[in-house]
């Protein structure tokens, strides 16, 4: 999967040019799962970049990484997961046993000293968590930026008091109004660019898209 994420990774920066988009300002983000395994990719490629191999793309030519209610420590999470039925046998085979753990957990890999110079070649890091995250306990994001922050990295946390697993990303754009996460992302894209500020700024209001009652009641019922 992280080879996966690294071949798109890779097409985007070698074409996007072609479909008229800028190989200068381009950002990468991922969403709880997508959020590991993006950050994976985004550590390997720093790493393979810092020893001097051959790659097709940059780590370090990635605009701004966002990382959303994402788990960054799999050692941590095996047990959180056994105890909401995502059992520890099958935990592990989806990762291919516990001695893959460490390899695919970055607040782990980041503070290897035989890869301390892949840390500078990282891009600028938001990570967004919800406090009442139950799936991934914000603890994961907080304990990642930490670790970023010791070996020298520029990580931002952003933690959303109340919100959950799904939140962020699924029931407040369907709420319409306000959307927190939305803006603060287009606000770090859009810091450089007046024309695109000015037009956020006259956008209107987001509609609503779904009943609050309908929304309350998917949030009771979600596993996550």
């Amino acid at each position: 999967m992280v080879k996966d994420v690294s071949q798109g990774i890779s097409f985007v920066f070698n074409n996007i040019a072609d479909y008229g988009g800028d190989p200068n300002r381009i950002y990468l983000m991922g969403q709880s799962a997508g959020a590991h395994i993006s950050s994976c990719a985004l550590l390997e490629q720093a790493v393979k970049e810092s020893t001097g191999e051959s790659i097709s793309w940059s780590a370090s030519h990635i605009k701004y990484y966002f990382g959303l209610s994402g788990g960054y420590n799999l050692l941590n999470l095996v047990d959180h997961c056994h105890n909401r039925g995502l059992y520890r046998s099958i935990f592990l085979s989806i990762m291919e046993g516990e001695e893959s753990l460490p390899v695919f957990s970055p607040a782990v890999r980041i503070k290897d000293p035989s890869i301390r110079d892949a840390s500078s070649l990282l891009p600028p890091i938001i990570l967004f968590h919800g406090t009442s995250d139950y799936s991934i306990p914000s603890d994961a994001s907080m304990a990642f930026a930490d670790a970023l922050q010791k070996v020298g990295a520029k990580p931002e946390l952003v933690l959303y008091p109340g919100k959950s697993h799904t939140d962020l990303f699924l029931q407040d754009p369907l709420r319409g109004g306000k959307d927190d996460l939305f803006d603060h992302i287009i606000a770090v894209i859009h810091a450089n660019d007046k024309e695109a500020l000015a037009k956020d700024a006259m956008a209107p209001p987001r509609k609503r898209l779904v009943p609050e009652p309908l929304l309350r009641m998917a949030r009771l019922i979600s596993p996550f």
